[in-house]
């Protein structure tokens, strides 16, 4: 079985500063001998924004890791620097953006955690269904929010929708904690047609409202 351990540490690995030479950690930002802003590494989007390697992520410690780093490495901080400098605080911005996005979305984050073990899963395209308990609830959800003529009718579809999207979250997390990726990677299909459907019964919410 694949394991998915919670804490690992990537980014100690030393390397040399582009700058003056000096030893450099993987996860650090700027060299500890002269101070230059070093480049992003090859690291996954946990340990770049220090946090637990795990689905369970709690928005505010997120959004503090995240905006912390953001005030350190923006490009704006390094508009007197030499070129090589302003062009790495792009890049570093760049890579902590794109780990701020992937995690702080639930799907987004639970598919790049089953990347990071090896599986691969979709979830851009439609694709089509394998698990047949999964097709038939995808199906009769979709006919009961066709079928509903009223605001309030669509907004008893949406509220249940998001109701299991957040169950769906709370046992993707229970999924991954035992590493259980077969029941982790079903989960994330099927929270993938619930956002959907949310976003459907939306629109056709907004739509019968508009023709009131």
């Amino acid at each position: 079985m694949n394991q998915t351990p919670e804490v690992q540490n990537p980014g100690a690995e030393v390397t040399p500063c582009w700058s003056c030479k000096g030893p450099v950690a993987g996860r650090a930002l700027f060299c500890s001998t002269c101070g230059a802003i070093q480049g992003p590494g090859n690291l996954d989007h946990f340990t770049r924004l220090g946090l637990p390697r795990r689905f369970a992520v709690e928005q505010a410690e997120l959004d503090r890791q995240y905006f912390g780093f953001q005030r350190r490495l923006h490009p704006d901080r390094f508009a007197t620097r030499s070129p090589r400098e302003k062009a790495l605080s792009q890049v570093q911005a760049t890579a902590l953006n794109e780990a701020y996005n992937t995690l702080k979305d639930p799907l987004k984050r639970a598919a790049y955690l089953l990347r990071l073990s090896g599986r691969k899963v979709d979830v851009e395209s439609a694709g089509t269904i394998d698990d047949p308990q999964l097709l038939m609830e995808s199906m009769e959800m979709r006919e009961a929010l066709a079928e509903a003529d009223s605001v309030e009718e669509v907004s008893r579809h949406l509220s249940e929708a998001e109701a299991n999207i957040a169950d769906s979250h709370k046992d993707l997390a229970a999924a991954f904690a035992a590493d259980d990726l077969d029941e982790a990677g079903r989960l994330v299909t099927r929270l993938k047609y619930l956002g959907k459907l949310a976003d459907e019964a939306r629109q056709r919410r907004a739509k019968l409202a508009a023709m009131k």
